[in-house]
């Protein structure tokens, strides 16, 4: 089989998948008809990387065109590189099924003007093209080779999309106009005011929050604010400018600890199994968002590793049948700590899932909510750094399940 010949079969077994997995949008019947209009092998570049458990080998269309396709249609859930920086991904075609729920929240309308931020292949603003109408989308990438490149593909599928060079974080759309949606594809912790300032009263801006989840806001009447809720648990390559994000494999969490012996310690009344329910971990996201969990197995039942990327740490150790699992810290943070505060207090909220949270943008100010953007629990963003001296955690939540601002 060549990837030429072989090609209809995969996108025929995408297709078949997200119809299984329940990932094509109800709200969205055009994200069929795009997918097949554009499909994701269009936008792919001759070399592709795939992880073999060790560094990134490249796979390269005309030396393994089956396994250059296989990895680019390894499934509705998975992304496939399309750039290394420093030997770490820098560039992807997003897994398909987020793209389609991305776009979907969107809620995208032909006559819409939309603002694609980080263009990467250019798929997802050929996909927003198809739906807005030719010349109504512009988008923005930093590398200018990746531009080059999504010009040249937007040209051969006959679309009129603008591909632009700029640093989409830091200024507006190309023209000025206002648009009617924003669609970021790389991941921020704060949005940036431009943002909000780039899209008409009522508009929309979709984008991947931080590490986890992405976001759909609608900017207010009078232009001053805009909020919404979590749409889904998407993963994203972070904005290029900020800072770096932490690592999160075992390796990252042996570097914050290194040598250091735990400062305290002490048996718990919880089972770090809980730590896998995703809802939990959205909510330890949301309220101690630097934190970086970690969970395995082993025959004593299940443990977890927490660091904050700087020198703070947290490991909570199974012990087997009728033994209390053992937390030990250390670090200018108690980060297990501030981890407990949240999920007790996420459980006294009624075990909230992910979809009970939402984010509000003013020019001064952004925070995460759950429940009501006015009446319920909030927490700031963007105005903690990594080991700030956060041991007023458990105060903190207990003060905002009261809806009082903690001292």
């Amino acid at each position: 089989m060549t990837a030429g010949g072989g090609l209809a079969g995969h996108r025929a077994r995408l297709h078949a998948e997200m119809e299984r997995g329940g990932a094509w949008p109800a709200d969205s019947p055009w994200l069929r008809e795009a997918f097949a209009a554009l499909p994701r092998d269009r936008f792919a570049p001759d070399r592709l990387w795939r992880w073999d458990g060790g560094a990134y080998v490249p796979l390269d269309r005309a030396d393994d065109p089956d396994g250059w396709a296989d990895e680019l249609y390894s499934g509705a859930h998975s992304a496939a590189v399309t750039q290394l920086t420093g030997g770490l991904p820098s560039s992807s075609l997003s897994a398909p099924s987020v793209v389609a729920d991305m776009l979907d929240s969107l809620r995208l309308e032909p006559g819409h003007r939309v603002w694609d931020i980080g263009t990467g292949q250019g798929w997802t603003a050929a996909l927003a093209s198809w739906r807005a109408g030719p010349g109504l989308v512009v988008t923005t990438e930093v590398d200018e080779s990746l531009a080059a490149s999504a010009r040249a593909r937007f040209v051969a599928a006959g679309l009129t999309v603008e591909a632009t060079a700029g640093d989409g974080t830091a200024g507006g759309p190309p023209g000025g106009s206002p648009v009617d949606r924003l669609h970021a594809t790389y991941a921020v912790e704060t949005v940036p005011w431009s943002w909000v300032e780039a899209v008409r009263p009522g508009g929309r801006i979709v984008y991947p929050w931080g590490r986890l989840g992405h976001v759909a806001l609608t900017v207010a009447d009078d232009g001053q604010s805009a909020t919404g809720w979590v749409q889904g648990l998407a993963q994203f390559m972070g904005d290029r400018h900020g800072p770096a994000q932490a690592g999160t494999g075992t390796a990252a969490y042996a570097a914050v600890r290194g040598d250091a012996e735990p400062e305290t310690g002490r048996a718990l009344d919880r089972d770090p199994a809980d730590l896998d329910d995703w809802n939990l971990r959205f909510a330890l996201r949301v309220a101690v968002p630097h934190a970086v969990l970690l969970t395995a197995p082993d025959a004593d039942g299940t443990n977890a590793w927490i660091h904050d990327g700087h020198r703070s740490w947290a490991a909570l150790a199974a012990r087997g049948s009728g033994v209390p699992p053992l937390l030990s810290q250390g670090g200018p943070r108690r980060i297990g700590d501030e981890v407990l505060a949240t999920w007790t207090q996420w459980e006294e909220l009624g075990r909230p899932d992910l979809y009970d949270y939402g984010i509000t943008v003013t020019p001064d100010a952004q925070w995460a909510w759950q429940g009501d953007p006015a009446t319920r629990p909030r927490w700031p963003i963007g105005q903690r750094g990594p080991g700030a001296d956060l041991t007023a955690g458990a105060a903190s939540a207990r003060a905002l399940l009261k809806d009082e601002a903690p001292e």
